[in-house]
């Protein structure tokens, strides 16, 4: 049960691991893109290239998909980036229902804890498989692993590392409980346990009163998706941007934060808390992504521009 490009190594795997795969379950197609063209998931397209059954329900709980499930008899459920399932769903297979979520839980339980690692600093994270029960991302933890975060290494980097270390793991998680050689681990709350909720346009937007590392670690973490983005004004009118990579000087400066610093043809600088973020990588709304010397070597007014 998968939808993102996440789960698509994962069921891979499985397969040249030798498990038969009985059904995939992944969400129904969708309008997408400017041309709103109906398409499917990630999942689904390998399922259909494996010739794997496909399961699409509109609703988890409908009677029609359950008596499928039953039907088929599965021996576990395996979950990788999929919604949340109700117990009728996963209290059905004999050996239970097992997630991989990329985190060391109990830390960056949530839809994004890719993102969140890198947001907050993280210099380490990694994968955890674990029984799936009530509450989301609580159940007991069958094995994880740790992954190194780079000083620079973005959420698309990362996602990459954690998709096969996962996709590893989740292999030897299904040979454990085959085997009966694997021992589930409550998960132990305490305090100042770090979440990873679902990402919106409102915590994706740039501060500047911010750190120039703290703005740099929210660029890396939401890059390249959905985006960090920031606003500008040049002239009293505003325009959007986003930043995809950038780097952070800590200085004293007596500039007002937001403030943009250019020689106009290499470097554009924004004042922030306690320095400045140079911008790398960038893209105007309705324009491509360019490096901000190409930005730059179209652009005369960087001695007005103020971002908010």
């Amino acid at each position: 049960m998968g939808t993102p490009e996440f789960a698509v190594e994962p069921l891979k795997a499985l397969i040249e691991g030798g498990y038969r795969i009985a059904a995939v379950v992944t969400a129904p197609d969708r309008p997408a893109g400017r041309g709103l063209e109906i398409k499917s998931t990630e999942v689904k397209q390998f399922a259909l290239a494996n010739s794997l059954p496909v399961l699409q329900p509109e609703k988890l709980r409908d009677a029609q998909f359950i008596d499928r499930l039953n039907a088929i008899n599965a021996d576990l459920f395996v979950v990788v980036a999929f919604r949340m399932l109700p117990e009728t769903v996963w209290s059905l297979p004999a050996k239970g229902t097992i997630n991989l979520h990329a985190s060391l839980l109990p830390d960056y339980r949530g839809a994004a804890p890719i993102n969140h690692a890198i947001i907050n600093g993280e210099k380490e994270t990694g994968v955890t498989t674990f029984l799936i029960s009530h509450k989301i991302d609580t159940g007991a933890i069958l094995l994880s692993a740790k992954v190194g975060i780079g000083d620079n290494e973005t959420a698309g980097e990362l996602h990459n590392k954690l998709q096969k270390e996962g996709s590893q793991l989740l292999l030897q998680t299904v040979e454990m409980l085959k085997n009966g050689n694997v021992e589930p681990q409550p998960q132990i709350d305490r305090q100042g346990l770090k979440l990873a909720p679902k990402l919106f346009r409102h915590n994706c937007r740039i501060d500047w009163t911010q750190s120039a590392e703290k703005i740099r670690n929210l660029i890396r973490g939401l890059s390249p998706y959905p985006g960090a983005w920031t606003e500008y004004t040049v002239d009293n009118k505003t325009y959007q941007m986003k930043i995809y990579q950038a780097s952070a000087e800590t200085r004293k400066h007596g500039k007002q934060i937001g403030a943009a610093v250019s020689d106009g043809k290499k470097y554009l600088k924004i004042a922030c808390d306690d320095g400045y973020l140079n911008i790398e990588i960038m893209q105007i709304q309705g324009k491509k992504t360019m490096p901000v010397n190409v930005f730059l070597s179209g652009f005369r007014e960087t001695g007005k521009m103020r971002f908010l």
